[in-house]
């Protein structure tokens, strides 16, 4: 038989499960959740079985949405059951359940059925759409600090481990914190201290998608929202909401800019189509199910759920709606309440208005506001759309090197989604072998790498004679992610004329700066722990961190970098002068302010690189 792979868990039954070992089990737990790989197979009744030895059987049988959210919904042959290792470990070995906390749905629509997709890790775009939203909540009340206090001790401990002793009982008892932050209706911190224990997994098990940096920012997020809520001075936006917010729109007119794929860590896939709203203001229309990639592929074409509109997304990506009864969300989200009803209309070309205006803002502020709305942001939302034209100089390494035109910035561009399967690599490389067409380019800057940009969708510069020539059905644009660019879509190489060089990439103030130091400082917190730490910074190391800083005008990083290795090696003695472990709180406390520091100093440099 085939093995077949364990249903989701929720948090908090691992947690319980986890708690309820002796000292001398919780050593053994990593080995045991280890030993589970490829020995699940499935069982009577939708269950599935995880056999130890002959005579122990742990099985799991998932509830109606398909996930064990019960204790009793996991039980084990052996005498020790429930509080032995088996069961515990068979628990430790599934995939986390997504949260329900925050579906995807507005007041006014109906309940979210079994297939309803948990909040997705693609990014959406942060908007102004003018909608009457709730006033600011109060501060946190008494429970909500006990519980954020709580998830700060645990997400201490949790970062003093670091990857190498972040095993199942540090994760657990992360779990268990987030699970009171959800009981204190604390969703934004819950979610938080999930993508945490997510990433611990994934680099435990070395998987090829995962990236130090994701951990690192994932943890910085965790932190900071624990003190704010635990310090008591946090407002509504560190609090969070178990549901999405939907207010009224009234009657809304968007026009739609192109699809962009979407693909979740937890096998989810499907569509974002953006659209523009009478305003200049974004909003987004999403379709987002179990599936992964081929989902992604298929709801590219799959009709708009949206108040009876009958068009699908390539359609509405290239098109538009009327709509009245319009719900929105703070993100721009549109709701698809009961009395929601949409028309289709006309679009418009991105040579015409209004979408023309959206491509002439001025691209330093189009930049700075994207990166501040998304630093400001929840969770996984990521920068704001932007739109420039620039002409394409060529291939370079893993990118193409582009000029924004009328004296712009030298601009690297980046492929959004990697995925072999979606077309955003083919359609980049087949436009880097055209060198000197010029595009119209809508994507999302990269808040990571100085003056990148991921272009989702490209079109034609309006009165440009060496740019790209699209089937008229296209509206004007290719959405990279579906549609394939062909050699007939450029325009023809003149006679005798030679292939340009991309030339020098330029200065790149993100990389030419020591802050790659403290960065490598707070990953190697984060990979090796505490202990990490200190030996990185120990002796000349120590020297060596604070001198490129402060000779670069850098004395406020060199002067964190430097508490940070100094509370990172403190070995505290008892009063018998016994080495003691020190306290996580100080050390979690240095480290965060680091990498807060270091956050808002490289979103200044990459927003001056697009100078």
């Amino acid at each position: 038989m085939s093995p077949e792979p364990l249903p989701p868990v929720a948090p908090e039954v691992l947690a319980e499960a986890v708690g309820q070992l002796t000292a001398r089990l919780r050593k053994k737990l990593d080995a045991a959740v280890a030993e589970c790989a490829g020995k699940a197979l499935a069982g009577s009744g939708g269950s599935v079985e995880v056999r130890f030895g002959e005579d122990t059987l742990v099985i799991l049988r998932p509830g109606p949405s398909g996930a064990v959210t019960e204790p009793g919904q996991a039980v084990c042959s052996c005498l020790l059951a429930p509080r032995c290792l088996h069961r515990a470990a068979v628990l430790g070995a599934a995939p986390l359940a997504d949260a329900d906390t925050v579906p995807p749905a507005d007041p006014a629509a109906p309940e979210p059925s079994e297939g309803t997709p948990p909040p997705v890790t693609a990014p959406v775009t942060a908007s102004s759409v003018p909608v009457t939203t709730e006033e600011a909540r109060p501060s946190p009340t008494p429970a909500q600090v006990d519980a954020a206090a709580g998830l700060w001790l645990a997400a201490a401990e949790a970062l003093a481990a670091g990857v190498t002793a972040g095993g199942t009982v540090v994760q657990a008892e992360l779990l268990r914190a987030a699970h009171s932050a959800r009981l204190a209706g604390l969703p934004r911190a819950e979610a938080a201290a999930l993508r945490v224990v997510r990433g611990l997994r994934t680099a435990r098990e070395r998987h090829r998608g995962q990236r130090l940096s994701d951990l690192t920012a994932a943890f910085r997020t965790l932190l900071a929202g624990a003190a704010a809520l635990a310090s008591g001075a946090a407002g509504a936006e560190e609090v969070g909401t178990a549901r999405r917010a939907y207010a009224e729109g009234g009657s809304l007119r968007v026009l739609g800019l192109c699809r962009e794929p979407v693909l979740s860590a937890t096998g989810y896939g499907g569509v974002t189509t953006h659209l523009l709203g009478p305003d200049g203001s974004l909003c987004t229309l999403s379709d987002v199910r179990p599936g992964g990639v081929s989902r992604a592929k298929g709801a590219g074409t799959a009709s708009v759920a949206l108040g009876g509109a009958v068009l699908d997304h390539a359609g509405l990506a290239r098109g538009g709606l009327l709509i009245a009864g319009a719900t929105v969300s703070a993100d721009g989200r549109l709701g698809a309440g009961r009395g929601v009803r949409a028309t289709p209309v006309r679009g418009a070309d991105w040579s015409q208005e209004p979408v023309a205006a959206f491509f002439a803002r001025p691209v330093r502020e189009a930049v700075a506001s994207s990166l501040d709305a998304a630093a400001s942001a929840p969770g996984d939302v990521g920068p704001a759309l932007l739109g420039c034209d620039v002409e394409v100089l060529g291939a370079a390494d893993d990118h193409l090197l582009a000029r924004v035109l009328d004296g712009g910035p030298l601009v690297r561009l980046r492929v959004a989604h990697p995925h072999p399967e979606l077309a955003h690599a083919e359609n980049l490389r087949r436009i880097g072998g055209f060198p000197g067409v010029v595009l119209r380019v809508l994507g999302r800057p990269d808040p990571d790498r100085a003056a990148t940009l991921r272009p989702l969708a490209v079109g034609p510069v309006p009165g440009a004679s060496s740019s790209l020539r699209l089937p008229e059905e296209w509206r004007g644009h290719a959405d990279l992610g579906y549609d394939r660019l062909q050699g007939d879509h450029f325009p023809r190489p003149e006679a005798g004329a030679a292939p340009g060089t991309p030339g020098p990439a330029g200065a790149d103030p993100l990389a030419d700066a020591p802050l790659w130091r403290v960065r490598r400082l707070l990953e190697t917190g984060v990979a090796g722990g505490r202990r990490a730490v200190a030996e990185a910074a120990r002796g000349a190391d120590r020297t060596a961190l604070g001198v490129p800083l402060r000779r670069a005008g850098l004395a406020g990083a060199a002067e964190l970098a430097e508490g940070l290795a100094a509370e990172a090696d403190r070995r505290p003695r008892d009063s018998f002068g016994r080495l003691v472990d020190a306290s996580p709180d100080a050390y979690a406390r240095a480290w965060l302010a680091s990498a807060v520091h270091l956050d808002a100093a490289e979103r200044a440099l990459v927003t001056a690189s697009w100078s």
